[in-house]
C-alpha cells in the first residue's frame, strides 16, 4: 500500500491520510499506486472553466456555455449542475432549472489555446498520448519512471498541478491498467479528482453499480437493459455471453467485456478521430417533417461548430434516426468536396430525411455527422454548385459575428423560426 500527496508530491510506501510533509488531505492511497501506468485525463467542465479563468467575477456563479435561447447546453460549470443542468440539454429547459445562470457563447479559439497548452504538458510526460477530444486524452506512461525518476502516479499528479497553475483549469485523472477502467476511474472523483482502479478489483467495484454506470451505456439503453432484467453490472457479469450477443448483437459482447473490466485497446497516438456528429432525443416522439428539419438544422450547426473547432472537414454526411420502437436507421452520402459548413451538411442531409419522414413513422432521435475526415485547409469551390463558396464565405462571416457579438447576432430564417418555437 502506497500513498501520494497531490500537493507536495510526498510519496511513501505506506498509507497516510494527512500528508506528513505539508499536512494536506489531498492524498491518494492504493496498493497498485506505484505500478499502474494507463491514465485518462479529463478537464473539468472545460469550456466553463476557461470562461471562469478569464473572468474571476464568474467564479462562484452558475455558468452555462451554449448556443443561446435557440440552442443547447454545450457544457456548464459544477454549480449549474447542482440545479440539474446537463450538457446537451435544451437551453430553455436549462434556464428554467437555473434562471440565474450566466449564459456565454462558446469561444473556440480560447479553448483550443488552452487545450494545446495542456497537450504540450502531456507530451512532456510520454509520447503515447491519444487525444480523444479537445478536453480529454489517454496516456500510457509505461517505462517513464526511469525517465522522470518517479512512478506514473506522481508524474500525473505533477501534471494536474502544473495545468491548474499555468493554464488555469483543473483536470480529473483516472489511473488503471487499461483504457476503459482509466476512463471509469476519472469519473469517480470529479472535479479535481484522482482515482485509482486496478484491473483485479474492477469486477467487485462494478458489480453493484447500475448498468448505466458503464461508460457508453446511455439512459435509454440503460432503460432497455433494466426491462430485460439487467439491473446492475453484476447481472451482466453473471449473464451468459451467447444470450447477450443474441439479444444485443456485437454490443452484447462489448457489455460482457466492460462488465468484467476487460479492455485490450492500446493507447494509440496515431488513432485519428473518425467522425464529428451531434444528435438529440426528443421529449416526445414526432413524425412532423417541419420539426425534424428544424432539429436537423440545429444539429448541422452544432456539428459544423465542432468540425471547425477541431479544424477538420468531412467528405461523408450521415443522417441518423431512431424510431419510437428503438429501431436505428442511418443513411449516408458522399460529397464531391469535403466540408465543415453547416449549410452544406444540412442541404445534404435534408433529402435523406425527406425519404424517411413520411408522416406515418414517429422518431425519437435524430442526428447528423461528418466522417472521412481530413485537415481543414481552405474552402473549395464546387464546380457543380458555384454557390457553395459564397455560402461558405457567408457562414464564416456569420461565425465571426457570432464569436464577437453572441450566438444570436446572426440568424438564418430557419434559426429565427426555431427561436420562436422555443420561446412559444
Amino acid at each position: 500500500m502506497a500513498s501520494l500527496c497531490r500537493d507536495c508530491m510526498t510519496l511513501k510506501p505506506a498509507p497516510f491520510e494527512r500528508c506528513p510533509g505539508c499536512g494536506s488531505l489531498r492524498v491518494v492511497t492504493h496498493s497498485s499506486l506505484e505500478s499502474l501506468a494507463i491514465a485518462h485525463v479529463d478537464c473539468d467542465a472545460f469550456y466553463a472553466s476557461v470562461e471562469k479563468r478569464d473572468n474571476p467575477a464568474l467564479r462562484d456563479k452558475p455558468v452555462i456555455v451554449g448556443g443561446g435561447q435557440r440552442g443547447v447546453v454545450t457544457t456548464c460549470c459544477y454549480i449549474a449542475r447542482l440545479y440539474g443542468v446537463r450538457s446537451a440539454m435544451p437551453m430553455f429547459k436549462a434556464l428554467k432549472l437555473c434562471p440565474d445562470a450566466i449564459v456565454l457563447p462558446p469561444e473556440f479559439r480560447k479553448y483550443r489555446d488552452a487545450a494545446r497548452a495542456i497537450r504540450a504538458r502531456m507530451d512532456e510526460l510520454t509520447p503515447l498520448v491519444q487525444q480523444v477530444s479537445i478536453d480529454e486524452a489517454y496516456l500510457d506512461l509505461t517505462g517513464t519512471e526511469r525517465l522522470h525518476g518517479v512512478p506514473p502516479a506522481a508524474s500525473l499528479a505533477m501534471l494536474a498541478r502544473a495545468v491548474e497553475k499555468d493554464v488555469g483549469v483543473t483536470v480529473s485523472i483516472g489511473l488503471s491498467g487499461n483504457k476503459f477502467l482509466a476512463k471509469t476511474a476519472s469519473e469517480i472523483d470529479k472535479p479535481r479528482g484522482f482515482a485509482v482502479l486496478a484491473p483485479e478489483e474492477a469486477e467487485a467495484f462494478l458489480a453493484d453499480k447500475p448498468a448505466g454506470f458503464l461508460h457508453g451505456v446511455g439512459p435509454k439503453f440503460a432503460e432497455s437493459l433494466t426491462r430485460d432484467g439487467y439491473y446492475t453490472i453484476g447481472d451482466l457479469q453473471r449473464a451468459d455471453l451467447k444470450t447477450l450477443i443474441r439479444r444485443y448483437g456485437e454490443t452484447g459482447e462489448w457489455l460482457k467485456k466492460c462488465a468484467h473490466g476487460r479492455d485490450t485497446r492500446r493507447v494509440n497516438p496515431h488513432e485519428e478521430r473518425k467522425s464529428v456528429s451531434s444528435e438529440t432525443t426528443f421529449f416526445e416522439d414526432t413524425a412532423e417533417i417541419g420539426l425534424l428539419e428544424d432539429h436537423l438544422w440545429r444539429l448541422s450547426v452544432k456539428t459544423a461548430d465542432r468540425a471547425k473547432a477541431e479544424r477538420v472537414v468531412g467528405s461523408v454526411v450521415t443522417l441518423k434516426l431512431k424510431t419510437s420502437d428503438f429501431k436505428p436507421l442511418t443513411r449516408q452520402i458522399s460529397l464531391p468536396e469535403p466540408t465543415q459548413i453547416a449549410q452544406e451538411i444540412f442541404r445534404t442531409a435534408r433529402p435523406l430525411l425527406a425519404k424517411e419522414a413520411n408522416g406515418r413513422v414517429k422518431y425519437r432521435l435524430i442526428g447528423v455527422g461528418l466522417s472521412s475526415l481530413s485537415g481543414y485547409r481552405a474552402d473549395n469551390a464546387d464546380l457543380i454548385d458555384p454557390k457553395v463558396a459564397k455560402r461558405a464565405a457567408a457562414e464564416r462571416a456569420s461565425d465571426k459575428a457570432r464569436a464577437k457579438f453572441g450566438r444570436d447576432a446572426v440568424m438564418t430564417g430557419r434559426s429565427a423560426k426555431s427561436v420562436r418555437k422555443d420561446e412559444g
